[in-house]
């Protein structure tokens, strides 16, 4: 099949190129979205077919599939390779033909009436995308976002995930409609500000950040972080939070499970880390959901999901496969969870466990380990011992398949 994609902005009276032009005259099929279609609908011949671009996309492509002999224009805004809809064409028709006409695209076009220069930006596509990408780039400071929003991601919603996570200390650009000279609007203002503020659609954002851009700290300090009743033993430690994400081998992992989350530390040090890391964590205690909710705001560390609940009850089949789990709390049941994570964790998956030695515990866990180990048939690291101050030593124990 072959396709032509035309690139258009949000102007009504769009003026098209000569070659452009005798390709949509000679035209028989065309397809975009209805913004797209109300905008060329008087350039069209008069008995010209259109599919609109709608979701389920599979069924559009079904509609394409009908009209295999012919050449389909398909208009898309912007340039079609800027997360546009030449790379659906590609993706779902990789032998197709596809010849590309660009134009602008929103952040382009957005750049270009700030007289900013745009070649060192982080783009971001929240268009029907999740939040990742978009907390990555905040968390790993980009000095200058550009972000591409839908309905859902509106510049009020991305500004109160800003202001909920303490990214204030950035202005933020928003064009609406842009390229249409009558309706265009430019706006400049405060992440708090746009959070009270309604904008029109198609919109986007620059996030210019303000000042230093201030270094990311390498460990938390404990007593920053809201505990668990109090409880200074119920975290753990800096020190050897730090050497288990080293156990965790976390540089080239993708997902990260941390089971018995309690306060949040170690789910919160890795996502400052390693904010590549998809982040699931999870703890039978109700309470400490706030706690963790809590300290997550505190520290700027969006994107954790939190599952509360018993992991042994908890449905995992519609979770990302983790590449390394964290085992932080048990309740006595360290055979079946890991039994459990072996039903879903990837083949180079590894889990890392600490274990306490104390007088006070009669059970050890260091021998649950490794009889777990032995019994489900695991290959183990060598232990890493550590001891801090005056608590009780700890063994940081790894293994995988």
């Amino acid at each position: 099949m072959k396709f032509i994609v035309i690139g258009i902005t949000d102007n009504p009276n769009p003026n098209f190129p000569p070659e452009v032009m005798a390709i949509i005259r000679d035209g028989k099929v065309f397809s975009g979205g209805k913004r797209h279609h109300e905008i060329v609908a008087p350039l069209l011949p008069v008995d010209a077919e259109w599919i609109d671009i709608t979701v389920p996309l599979d069924e559009v492509f079904l509609q394409f599939r009908v009209y295999s002999s012919e050449c389909i224009v398909v208009f898309a805004s912007g340039d079609p390779l800027f997360f546009g809809f030449a790379n659906t064409i590609r993706r779902k028709m990789p032998d197709a033909e596809i010849i590309v006409y660009p134009t602008f695209n929103s952040l382009q076009l957005l750049a270009h009436r700030l007289v900013m220069p745009y070649h060192d930006m982080r783009i971001v596509s929240l268009t029907g995308r999740p939040w990742a990408e978009f907390d990555r780039a905040l968390i790993e400071r980009a000095p200058k976002i550009g972000i591409l929003t839908d309905r859902e991601h509106t510049p009020a919603t991305i500004a109160q995930r800003m202001t909920d996570y303490g990214y204030t200390d950035f202005i933020m650009h928003v064009g609406e409609k842009l390229g249409n000279p009558s309706e265009e609007h430019l706006s400049t203002l405060s992440p708090k500000e746009a959070i009270h503020r309604d904008f029109a659609m198609p919109n986007c954002i620059i996030l210019e950040h303000r000042g230093a851009v201030s270094p990311r700290t390498f460990g938390i300090p404990d007593a920053a972080f809201t505990l668990l009743d109090g409880r200074e033993k119920m975290i753990t430690k800096m020190p050897i939070r730090l050497l288990t994400l080293q156990a965790l081998q976390l540089t080239g992992r993708h997902v990260l499970w941390d089971i018995g989350f309690c306060t949040g530390s170690v789910s919160i040090e890795a996502r400052l880390q390693f904010p590549h890391l998809q982040i699931e964590a999870f703890e039978i205690r109700p309470e400490c959901e706030s706690i963790i909710q809590e300290n997550t705001r505190k520290f700027g560390a969006p994107g954790i999901h939190i599952h509360i609940g018993d992991f042994l009850e908890t449905d995992l089949t519609t979770l990302p496969k983790p590449d390394a789990v964290f085992i932080g709390g048990h309740g006595g049941k360290l055979k079946e969870i890991i039994a459990k994570l072996l039903t879903v964790i990837s083949d180079n998956g590894i889990i890392v466990f600490n274990s306490v030695t104390s007088p006070k515990v009669t059970t050890d866990s260091h021998q649950l380990w490794d009889e777990a180990c032995a019994e489900l048939g695991l290959q183990q690291f060598p232990p890493q011992h550590i001891q801090l101050n005056d608590y009780n030593p700890i063994e940081i124990l790894s293994c995988k398949k």
